[in-house]
């Protein structure tokens, strides 16, 4: 006679939340306020809150739709992208190119799973050190992977800047040879707070001297200040020394406006080009495991792109309008809050870069926003810039300037 067990076998698993980000989305859909906001997604939008194609991107389209998109890809991506991914991160190469291993991934996400997994396996790290704050979803990824995440101090809450002493110190203290440590290459998600480059410079020293494994994410390059170079200042830095081995997951989401197609890489900076080959032989099992190959079109679109002078010249020029768009609605914000003399200060709004803004509201205050006048924010008071547009940055500024009345610091 069978046994049938009455209850499902997956009855007793834990109740996991709704990401932060989605569950925020959600409210934000069920919300019939006419002069709602949302201000947490990353995504860019235009000044009437449109999702904004790159013009480059609608041009390239129109170039590239042939038979040959359906298919199948290497498992390490297509040859182009990857080759032109992995110049405008690094810039020339030189004798390095060899010893650097390239594969496409699931955009900036896939990238981050891809290495973490690959790192858990050949170097075992006794932990990951993400800064406090750090992208949500690098706890997750790392802790997916079965490695311990740490975190060293980032934010200053305070003084709203960065905690960099306080930073340096956990890691010379309290990392150990062999960990990895997550930098952001760029524009820090959440806080928009990055470190100068003498900042970097020591960093770098760091993980010297405690043979700590650097692992950058760079998912804003060019998008930040509007300067590819300016970007990946920190990766060519470490990249220069010539002393560290290190990985850089990379995104191409942000500053090709190409969310939905999920274009990325992974690149790993060897020793000796020995390393290397053995290196990518083993990311390759793990990329055929996970995905077996990437995507074809939106590779192809970015490819395109990037090997095109003509298309890349375009390209910067876009990136400069959504750079600039960025830069001009913290100005609006900061001069909103400040003439209508909102408590506390509100300089680091300017100050901070990139798509994100630690905004230093607490989750009372944030709370209040959102019932009072439908502006949706994550608790930790972090905001997208880029939701913000000439239409309704006064209205976000009333809603901070009641909120923190209401609920003072």
């Amino acid at each position: 006679m069978t046994c049938v067990p009455k209850e499902s076998l997956f009855e007793n698993l834990s109740e996991i939340p709704l990401d932060p980000h989605y569950a925020l989305k959600e409210l934000f859909r069920a919300d019939t306020h006419p002069k709602k906001v949302i201000l947490g997604s990353g995504l860019y939008r235009d000044d009437n809150s449109e999702p904004w194609v790159l013009p480059t991107a609608e041009e390239v389209v129109k170039k590239t739709q042939d038979s040959g998109r359906y298919e199948y890809l290497p498992i390490s991506g297509l040859a182009p992208f990857v080759s032109a991914a992995r110049q405008v991160l690094f810039g020339p190469l030189g004798s390095k190119e060899a010893r650097v291993v390239s594969l496409q991934t699931i955009s900036g996400t896939g990238a981050n799973f891809l290495g973490a997994k690959f790192l858990a396996e050949t170097l075992k790290p006794s932990a990951v050190w993400l800064s406090d704050p750090s992208w949500v979803n690098h706890a997750n990824i790392w802790g997916l992977a079965g490695v311990q995440v740490r975190r060293y101090p980032y934010w200053d809450a305070t003084n709203k800047r960065l905690d960099f002493e306080h930073m340096i110190q956990r890691l010379e203290t309290a990392a150990a040879p062999g960990d990895v440590v997550l930098l952001h290459a760029c524009a820090h998600n959440p806080t928009g707070v990055d470190p100068t480059k003498d900042q970097w410079t020591r960093v770098a020293d760091v993980c010297e001297k405690k043979g700590l494994f650097p692992f950058f994410d760079c998912a804003y390059q060019g998008f930040a200040s509007g300067d590819l170079a300016e970007d990946a200042w920190a990766v060519r830095h470490f990249l220069g020394r010539d002393t560290l081995e290190m990985a850089v997951a990379q995104s191409f989401s942000k500053n090709m406006g190409l969310y939905g197609e999920r274009v990325g890489a992974l690149h790993l900076l060897c020793r000796t080009s020995m390393a290397a080959d053995k290196a990518k032989g083993h990311l390759s099992r793990f990329q055929r495991g996970q995905i077996s190959q990437p995507p074809t079109t939106g590779a192809r679109l970015a490819a395109t792109i990037l090997a095109d002078p003509e298309l890349f010249q375009e390209w910067l020029l876009d990136l400069g309008e959504m750079s600039g768009r960025i830069r001009q609605m913290r100005r609006a914000l900061h001069d909103e809050l400040v003439a209508m003399g909102t408590p506390g200060r509100w300089d680091h709004v300017i100050s901070q870069i990139g798509m994100f803004s630690y905004t230093g509201l607490t989750p009372e205050q944030v709370a209040s926003i959102q019932e009072n006048s439908h502006v949706y924010i994550l608790k930790s008071g972090r905001i997208s810039v880029a939701g913000l547009n000439t239409n309704n940055v006064k209205h976000v500024a009333e809603a901070i300037d009641a909120a923190v009345r209401t609920h003072p610091f």
